[in-house]
């Protein structure tokens, strides 16, 4: 059960890397879908029909995680399992996910070197501190605040002024592309780097700082590794993105269900407010990265990212060797 279709991975990655390994390891089980359209009524009502429909295990992307509470009550009040997806769910029997206030730090950490090396090539006008805004996931995702909190740790006691700050409803791109203009007017020539805590958000926030004509385009983050956001990295657009091998966690998450199926008790690597969890790690991933990470690790393919709008950009990266 994933929770929208706004984020790329979800559909691209998650929902067929977990279909593939749950055929695998289970010829005979099916596999039910849904996707909740970021409604959480609507996700309520799937799950609802789901347990009707006499299902064994329950995969669940949370909307939101405090409505999703009751989900976990009625699946185990009939005795099935419930693995919580991405986002931390309370009482889930299992979690899978990444550590998301390292990502929110990789984050925070990659923001302040980037703004504070600027502010040393060109300083701020009238000795001014250098300004961030700092754009966070939707309010009703717990893996907003984790990222938050990573991004904080990072950015308290450095010498940078945090403008204001934004729970983005919905991971809206949009909705991140309305509030930074705002703040492009109420902070005209202060906002020096943006914490975007997606890339989708990291892509409305540029549109915005764009759309604005900021040239270059303030030092901004991201995460996913979303092929977009890969393309704004080679080209200077995006600072940067955090690499989520969302792979490895579709292949984590369909093993660990099929194993409940079998009535096994996998171990888990951490415990998270009583839950067994299965935390992944993070990677960053700037220009000099992409080749590695991104193709050699079969994220995005050369051919997918070096389009011919960045052919050059792919050259210049290492993404393409230069033509003899």
């Amino acid at each position: 059960m994933l929770p929208e279709a706004k984020t790329a991975r979800y559909e691209t990655t998650d929902r067929p890397t977990f279909e593939a390994v749950v055929g695998r390891r289970c010829p005979t089980c099916e596999v039910l879908y849904a996707n909740a359209a970021q409604d959480a009524a609507n996700q309520q009502q799937q799950a609802e029909s789901m347990l009707a429909r006499g299902v064994d295990v329950l995969v669940l992307d949370a909307v939101d995680t405090t409505a999703a509470a009751s989900v976990v009550a009625e699946a185990q009040r009939l005795g099935v399992p419930v693995i919580a997806y991405d986002r931390f769910v309370a009482d889930a029997d299992y979690y899978v996910s990444f550590d998301n206030e390292l990502i929110g730090y990789l984050m925070g950490e990659a923001l302040v070197a980037a703004v504070l090396e600027r502010a040393e090539e060109d300083p701020p006008a009238g000795g001014r501190r250098p300004g961030v805004l700092l754009v966070h996931g939707s309010p009703t995702d717990p893996n907003s605040a984790a990222l938050a909190a990573g991004a904080h740790r990072a950015l308290d006691g450095e010498d940078i002024d945090v403008l204001a700050e934004y729970d983005t409803p919905d991971w809206s791109p949009d909705k991140a592309t309305e509030w930074v203009e705002a703040q492009l007017t109420q902070y005209p020539g202060r906002v020096d780097g943006v914490l975007a805590a997606s890339d989708g958000i990291a892509g409305g926030a540029i549109a915005a700082m764009k759309a604005a004509g900021l040239d270059p385009v303030p030092p901004t983050t991201g995460q996913d590794g979303e092929l977009a956001a890969v393309q704004r990295v080679i080209s200077g657009d995006q600072y940067m993105t955090v690499y989520k091998a969302t792979t490895q966690q579709a292949r984590t998450a369909a093993e660990l269900a099929v194993r409940l199926l079998r009535g096994q008790d996998p171990l888990a690597t951490a415990v998270i407010d009583g839950v067994p969890s299965l935390l992944l790690a993070p990677r960053a991933v700037g220009p000099d990265d992409v080749r590695r990470v991104i193709v050699d690790g079969g994220v995005h393919s050369a051919e997918e990212i070096c389009t011919r709008y960045y052919v050059d950009d792919c050259v210049r990266t290492g993404v393409l060797e230069a033509a003899p």
